[in-house]
């Protein structure tokens, strides 16, 4: 990983599948699987690049909000 993977492109809202992964504090990895069976943050492919919207990062973590552990 270079030095600019590290940084989150500060210029717009999108991020690559390495910096949603670690504002979800998420493997990447995870997030591919996701995109493959489904489940995960809505994506955009931008040509051949997958980009997440913080705002869809956003709204999947809000779904996922829980009041206990009995809820489904």
């Amino acid at each position: 990983m270079t030095e600019q993977d590290a940084k989150p492109e500060q210029d717009g809202p999108f991020l690559t599948t390495q910096e949603a992964a670690r504002y979800l504090k998420l493997r990447p990895n995870t997030l591919e699987k996701m995109r493959v069976y489904g489940g995960g943050p809505q994506y955009r492919k931008h040509g051949r690049h997958v980009r997440y919207h913080i705002n869809d990062l956003i709204a999947w973590s809000d779904m996922r909000k829980k009041d206990s552990t009995s809820d489904v």
